[in-house]
């Protein structure tokens, strides 16, 4: 039987220090192999000081996206300072068999990326992992016609195109903080918004 990769995923952090203490002890005492950060790390780049570092200085794997809080280029920052941190924003990873892209942003917000750019690095970041056994797709806005659009935000047609086309196992969003645990099933995808409560799983 092939080993499990053990994920945290979490976005929509805001520089909550303190939250991201209590996950890295969570993600310590249950042995997390990768920990996902979907955006919005930051609130208006301000207070991100120690939004990574406590999992780091755990030695645990990083993998993040931007939000709508944050530039691309305050992400490729904070993956350079705390390797092994690494930036998924038009990229994948790979461990095993196992495949993780993603592409963040949002239309709205103060950084913004247009729809259509957000699928072009969703494919982008495809290409690298088609093959493999299992994928996860990381994203900082929902999918166009989930259940985070109770809120009045609609969903990214781009990011529900991506999942049709691509056919992620899992795809994880954040963006809608109400929306945390809300779960969907897009084909055979399933569909979570982490937000800030976070998602613990394996695949």
């Amino acid at each position: 039987m092939k080993n499990k990769t053990k994920i945290m995923a979490v976005g929509d952090i805001h520089g909550d220090s303190r939250l991201m203490k209590k996950l890295a002890e969570q993600a310590k005492k249950e042995h997390i192999d990768i920990v996902i950060l979907a955006g919005d790390l930051t609130y208006a780049e301000k207070e991100f000081k120690d939004v990574i570092k406590p999992f780091t200085d755990l030695k645990k794997q990083v993998l993040l996206i931007p939000g709508n809080h944050e530039s691309v280029a305050t992400i490729d920052f904070l993956a350079q300072v705390y390797a092994p941190t690494k930036s998924i924003h038009g990229y994948s990873f790979v461990k095993d068999r196992l495949g993780i892209f993603g592409a963040g942003g949002a239309d709205i917000g103060i950084h913004t990326i247009k729809d259509s750019e957000i699928y072009d690095l969703l494919k982008r970041g495809n290409e690298s992992v088609k093959g493999l056994d299992k994928k996860i797709m990381v994203t900082h806005i929902h999918p166009r016609g989930t259940k985070s659009e109770f809120s009045g935000f609609k969903g990214s047609k781009a990011v529900r195109r991506a999942i049709e086309k691509f056919q992620p196992d899992i795809a994880i969003c954040a963006h809608i903080h109400e929306a945390a645990g809300a779960e969907d099933k897009i084909g055979k995808t399933r569909v979570i918004n982490v937000s800030r409560k976070g998602k613990i799983f394996e695949i």
